[in-house]
C-alpha cells in the first residue's frame, strides 16, 4: 500500500500549525470529526468539493499512526494548588 502522508502537510502560517490537507485550510481533524460523526467520504467531499477520496483516506493513515504512539497520562501528574 502506498502512504498517502504527503497529503498532509503542516505549515506554521496555515490553521496555526495544525495538520492540514495538501495544504488548504482544512484541518485533519476537521475530516476526522465528519468520519467520527458519521459523515461518508462521499459526504465530505459534497461539504468541501476541493477534496478527493485520497485526501480522507490520507486524514485516517495520520491518525492510525497518531494512535499507535505511547502517550504518557499528564493529568496524573498534576498538583493543584489551593
Amino acid at each position: 500500500m502506498q502512504s498517502l502522508l504527503n497529503r498532509i502537510t503542516v505549515l506554521p502560517d496555515l490553521c496555526n500549525g495544525k495538520p492540514t490537507i495538501r495544504g488548504k485550510r482544512i484541518t485533519v481533524h476537521t475530516v476526522l470529526g465528519h468520519l467520527a460523526a458519521g459523515d461518508s467520504t462521499e459526504d465530505i467531499i459534497e461539504m468541501y468539493p476541493f477534496l478527493e477520496k485520497d485526501d480522507i483516506k490520507a486524514a485516517l493513515e495520520y491518525a492510525s499512526i497518531l494512535a499507535d504512539r505511547s502517550f504518557v497520562d499528564i493529568h496524573s501528574n498534576l498538583k493543584l494548588s489551593a
